[in-house]
């Protein structure tokens, strides 16, 4: 058997045509006048419509927010390090307190659960006002 011998084991439906003279000619089964044997959808409200309306206006696409990729590292979580280390987001990485996101450094934020027992030098990151009153001390 070749691809040119296959036949469908069923009947092919054939479309309605309406309104092109034969049995459905004319008034195509709408009915005479109004609104609803016009063609197209006339006034009435579709479904999604409502929908649409209700989400708000974004106005431009140059305006729109942009994600602040922050990871959140906790002061407690920063005893890994030794005396007097460099802590930044690289030597984070290393250590495995934070993860690449979408294969690239985050920016991290250090936030005040718990304690600091070490003196640490702390760049490159952001603070939260807790945190920075901890490292301070």
């Amino acid at each position: 058997m070749q691809l040119h011998q296959l036949k469908p084991s069923h009947k092919l439906d054939k479309k309605k045509r309406v309104g092109r003279g034969g049995k459905r000619g004319t008034y195509s089964g709408r009915g005479l006048k109004g609104q609803k044997s016009r063609a197209g959808t006339g006034k009435f409200a579709p479904i999604v419509r409502g929908l649409v309306k209700k989400y708000p206006k974004l106005r431009g696409y140059r305006n729109q927010k942009k994600e602040l990729n922050y990871v959140v590292v906790n002061l407690g979580s920063l005893d890994v390090f030794k005396e007097s280390e460099v802590v930044n987001p690289k030597t984070l990485l290393e250590k495995g307190l934070i993860r690449r996101m979408k294969g690239k450094t985050p920016k991290v934020k250090i936030l005040g659960t718990g304690e600091l027992k070490k003196k640490l030098k702390i760049e490159g990151c952001q603070f939260s006002k807790k945190a920075q009153e901890k490292y301070a001390k």
